[in-house]
């Protein structure tokens, strides 16, 4: 019985499996036919590498966003405990006014188009107004000579907009108001940034002159180095920092913390200049992170043996803003310069950084993380660096260029500042500033919690 009940169950799935068959493939044949009108068209190379392309920048978009990071850690760190909430929250507010200005007016400035205002044959300034909707075109490889989207070229510039406020943050620190640098950083940024970027990335006068500014050293650190310079020059000392002749360090609080800033900052900088080639091809991309990386190494050691002779004591502050200035001296001709000559340009750029610091010292220019000395000294040396030691670029043309810069950023800056000055005032009081401006500006700490026992 059991026998004839399995043979039962196996006709019976026998004939449910015929029966069905001839729908399952009158099925099949109706679909072939419409799959293969579906069917995309094959992917090709150049849709490959224009994916490729645009993640690479996408990638160094984002390490250069960690640089601010860097930026708030180093700044902190070189900066007494009192302030820390202060330099953070400038920090977090320069990122995000870097962005805003950038989309609302930076990036057609920096890149008009068109010029508007030629004077003498001179390409000066040009607006094509507030960031617009690029369309279907500007999202493929239709773009950009199919290495990146609009919206990629747009993201990656303006994360280098706010670096040039941030340079002037830590110049600045520990006796400024929070509401004028905030002031002077969003029409910094806004607008005297993007317009002398204009002057060479936008294809304007420099650019047709020859002048070479591969990532920056000159349109970014120098053009934050200028405003530093002007607002130290205005603010004037910390207090207590020069008295009866002599100088008093005013040591940082958070050695580590300023350490893992400069990593930070060296890590972002493979996106800073690895970026700036502007597309993913191995050969370039990976020959400028060889020169930033060996740069970087060799001004850390300029700095070290410099400290080591000059004070008798290798100092890690000096040594940390050494491997800062390699970086910033290779940047602007990290892809056009030899291996070998990118180190003796970062060493050069540590050994200068030392010296820099005593003399700005020496003659009571109080920068407290000493910005100065590196994105705009060494920002200099990297610019005309590119001119020594590239066959392809002219010295005299990038000095030119040095002064060219000079001429329009620090008077800008300077105005700005004596406007605040004498209008809603730039310095804090005697009383914020002895008790620290974590408490006198944001009323909190940054290390609260700790009881003192007796």
């Amino acid at each position: 019985m059991e026998k004839w009940r399995r043979i039962g169950v196996l006709l019976v799935l026998g004939l449910l499996v015929l029966g069905a068959a001839p729908d399952a493939i009158a099925q099949d044949e109706a679909v072939e036919p419409a799959a293969e009108e579906e069917e995309a068209a094959p992917i090709t190379a150049a849709d490959a590498m224009f994916t490729v392309n645009n993640t690479w920048m996408l990638v160094a978009t984002f390490l250069v966003f960690i640089m601010h990071l860097g930026f708030a850690s180093l700044e902190a760190g070189l900066t007494q405990a009192k302030n820390t909430v202060n330099i953070l929250f400038k920090n977090t507010g320069i990122i995000a006014i870097g962005l805003l200005t950038y989309w609302l007016c930076g990036f057609n400035l920096m890149y008009p188009g068109d010029f508007s205002l030629i004077i003498a044959g001179r390409e000066l300034f040009g607006f094509a107004g507030p960031m617009l909707d690029p369309g279907e075109a500007g999202q493929t490889a239709a773009y950009a000579d199919g290495a990146y989207t609009y919206y990629t070229d747009f993201i990656f510039q303006a994360m280098f907009a706010a670096t040039a406020a941030t340079i002037v943050s830590g110049a600045v620190a520990e006796r400024i108001k929070l509401g004028s640098f905030l002031i002077f950083s969003t029409i910094y940024v806004a607008l005297i940034y993007p317009i002398a970027g204009a002057w060479h990335w936008g294809q304007g006068f420099l650019s047709d002159m020859g002048f070479y500014d591969f990532a920056g050293s000159t349109l970014v650190h120098s053009v934050g180095g200028w405003g530093a310079l002007a607002g130290v020059l205005i603010l004037g000392p910390r207090l207590g920092k020069y008295s009866n002749g002599s100088i008093r360090p005013i040591a940082g609080h958070s050695m580590p913390l300023a350490t893992i800033g400069v990593f930070l900052l060296w890590l972002g900088w493979f996106g800073f200049n690895g970026g700036s080639v502007l597309s993913a091809d191995p050969g370039p991309v990976s020959f400028v992170f060889v020169t930033t990386a060996l740069a970087a190494a060799a001004g850390i050691i300029g700095a070290m043996a410099t400290t080591w002779i000059v004070e008798k004591k290798p100092d890690l502050s000096m040594v940390l803003n050494g491997s800062l200035a390699g970086l910033v001296g290779i940047t602007a001709g990290a892809d056009a310069v030899s291996v070998n000559f990118a180190i003796l340009i970062g060493f050069i750029a540590g050994i200068i950084v030392v010296f820099s610091v005593i003399a700005l010292d020496r003659i009571k220019l109080d920068d407290p993380v000493g910005a100065i000395s590196v994105h705009l000294v060494c920002g200099i040396w990297g610019t005309l660096a590119a001119g020594i030691f590239s066959a392809d670029h002219s010295v005299v043309t990038q000095a030119i260029g040095v002064v060219c810069y000079g001429a329009f950023c620090f008077p800008a800056a300077a105005l700005l500042f004596l406007a605040l000055k004498y209008t809603i005032g730039l310095r804090v009081s005697v009383e914020e500033e002895r008790g620290g401006l974590d408490v006198g500006e944001h009323g909190m700490e940054a290390y609260g919690g700790f009881q003192i026992l007796t």
